[in-house]
């Protein structure tokens, strides 16, 4: 990348999130501009709309609850990592009645039968 007449060449990459505490999943294309501070060294800026924001590679937030437990894939992968929706609870099964067992019920099948 160079500057050209006091421009800087951006590079675009596009990310999408997903939060991993409530589910919410997002996409968000940045510009990442190549700069030259005053020293010499080099550094990086994400650019959104025209506004400079933190790099979303170092400590992403859930713009939905402000997790900070997001997990960070490429573009296009947001549906794939989103929590199904929860299943209806199947209807209650009938418990039968408890049946209450006698030591005699348990020895029945020892006894000898009367022939």
């Amino acid at each position: 990348m160079s500057e050209v007449a006091g421009q800087i060449a951006a590079v675009h990459e596009s990310y999408a999130f997903a939060c991993m505490r409530c589910g919410h999943g997002w996409e968000q294309s940045y510009a990442i501009e190549h700069h030259t501070d005053t020293e010499g060294h080099e550094c990086v800026r994400y650019v959104v709309d025209g506004a400079v924001v933190p790099s979303p590679l170092s400590r992403p937030v859930c713009e939905n609850c402000d997790g900070h437990v997001v997990r960070i894939m490429r573009a296009g992968q947001v549906s794939s990592v989103r929590r199904p929706a929860p299943e209806r609870m199947p209807e209650p099964v009938p418990v039968p009645e408890a049946h209450h067992w006698h030591l005699s019920d348990l020895l029945h099948p020892f006894q000898r039968r009367a022939s």
